[in-house]
């Protein structure tokens, strides 16, 4: 008999859960102007917000807090975190922030200027918003596959290289650089194939342009790449990140994903001039070149998350984990965008309250619901996340309209993923009863979303 697949790690420490009751959830979320960012941690049960800064650390990274350097300037923890991460990448040149938007605005800062056009594959809201703030412009050159949340195809987060060259052929003069997310969050953590990326690679080669990786789940990247890709299923998970990372000139990475920590990110490059160029934007806006943001402990513990995650031991216990819960929407016969992503199940909101119309935000409205539901806090990546267009500010409708549920690294165990996937099946069998949504009654210009006021219908 084979044996079933169980966590490579195992429990030494827990923290309590309080349930509430269903009265109590609709009276917070209606105080919450129906923002489940606007909740209180206490007020939830299972927390789906985010996997951004929500993992639990090994015993290792907590040893090497204790041995944390917290020197101004030469840090030892600082040297031990460029070494690992050029190690991993190949990348020169390290600054750490303290976390990953803040590495998009130091690294934007010095490159990102108004009127420029930066294509790549669905910018994240940050990515997004830091680019827009410069009155320039984002373009989407995610491959046309992605829009079907059913069709199975292997590497939905690519770039397409026809849009990618159309863009450079009648604008190259704009673009300071190519960025590619992997994995691509907002297609739903869908990743990139290696293929793509040299293809990306080559056409940046052509017109002279520079390639930077949004790295956030990088690592989940990899893995897929292993199991989907031909000609990578021997090759570990550090040497495919070496190959990946060889295709691009550097990254700007939120180290609260997939380097296991609680705070931190960091730019890396192998070009000096960006390095150079970075640097005077990270002293005024994070602090010093060897800790830019990061406490000593911090950057100790980061290097060890980083090193750990890049076995597949660890990795493959968190997408495993992750796959059992769509493998229970699946039995349900839930919507959502499949092939299952490495961090989060992308639920098809336009699928599943098929009588809201999208001015009514089908997935923030399923979002309210199932907190009602069962106290599970999920998040809207869709019609509100994608904000206004900034000249005509309309909103902008013609992405999907997704609810991200995402798993904390190391932190719940599959009888919570059996509590979502039940909660998520009661909204489901329901879903007719739902008929209208809810309405925006205050907004700000960018990254709306995360302050956003809203009102049911």
């Amino acid at each position: 008999m084979e044996l079933p697949f169980a966590e490579s790690y195992k429990i030494k420490m827990v923290e309590p859960l309080r349930k509430s009751t269903r009265e109590e959830r609709e009276q917070w979320i209606k105080e919450a102007d129906y923002n489940l960012f606007q909740l209180k941690s206490d007020q939830v049960y299972i927390d789906c917000l985010t996997d951004s800064g929500t993992g639990a650390m090994s015993d290792r990274q907590w040893a090497a807090m204790m041995m944390g350097d917290e020197s101004y300037a030469g840090s030892s923890s600082f040297f031990q975190l460029k070494e690992t991460i050029t190690k991993i990448t190949g990348f020169e040149y390290v600054i750490p922030t303290h976390q990953g938007r803040a590495a998009e605005n130091v690294l934007f800062s010095h490159l990102v200027k108004a009127g420029a056009i930066v294509p790549g594959n669905s910018h994240f809201d940050t990515t997004k918003g830091h680019i827009e703030s410069r009155k320039a412009f984002a373009i989407d050159c995610t491959v046309d596959e992605a829009k079907d949340t059913q069709l199975e195809v292997p590497f939905k987060g690519n770039v397409d290289p026809k849009k990618l060259e159309k863009v450079l052929a009648e604008q190259a003069e704009l673009v300071p650089f190519i960025i590619v997310t992997v994995t691509n969050n907002t297609a739903g953590g869908q990743p990139v194939s290696m293929q793509n990326l040299r293809e990306v690679r080559a056409i940046a080669d052509k017109y002279g342009k520079r390639v930077i990786f949004d790295s956030a789940r990088f690592v989940e990247n990899a893995y897929f790449i292993r199991t989907r890709e031909e000609g990578y299923a021997d090759k570990s998970i550090k040497e495919i990140c070496k190959e990946m990372f060889s295709y691009a000139d550097g990254m700007t990475m939120s180290s609260k994903k997939d380097g296991l920590v609680n705070m931190g990110g960091f730019i890396a490059t192998r070009h000096e001039d960006w390095y150079e160029g970075a640097k005077r934007f990270c002293i005024p806006f994070e602090g010093f070149l060897t800790y830019g943001g990061m406490n000593g402990r911090d950057m100790a513990a980061l290097a060890v998350g980083l090193d750990e995650n890049t076995e597949l031991d660890t990795i493959e216990t968190r997408i495993k984990q992750v796959q059992y819960l769509a493998a229970k929407l699946d039995e349900y016969g839930i919507p959502y965008q499949r092939p299952v992503g490495g961090h989060a199940i992308f639920v098809d909101a336009d699928r599943v309250l098929d009588q809201i119309p999208k001015e009514e935000f089908p997935a923030q409205t399923l979002a309210i619901e199932l907190y009602i539901e069962a106290g599970v806090r999920g998040c809207e990546i869709g019609y509100i996340l994608a904000d206004r267009d900034p000249v005509t500010r309309e909103n902008r409708f013609g992405g999907l309209d997704l609810l991200r549920l995402c798993i904390a690294r190391r932190v719940y165990t599959n009888n919570h993923m059996d509590v979502i996937a039940a909660a998520l099946k009661n909204v489901y069998d329901r879903r007719h009863e739902i008929t209208r949504g809810v309405k925006i009654v205050w907004e700000t210009e960018l990254m709306r979303h995360f302050t956003v006021k809203l009102e049911r219908l």
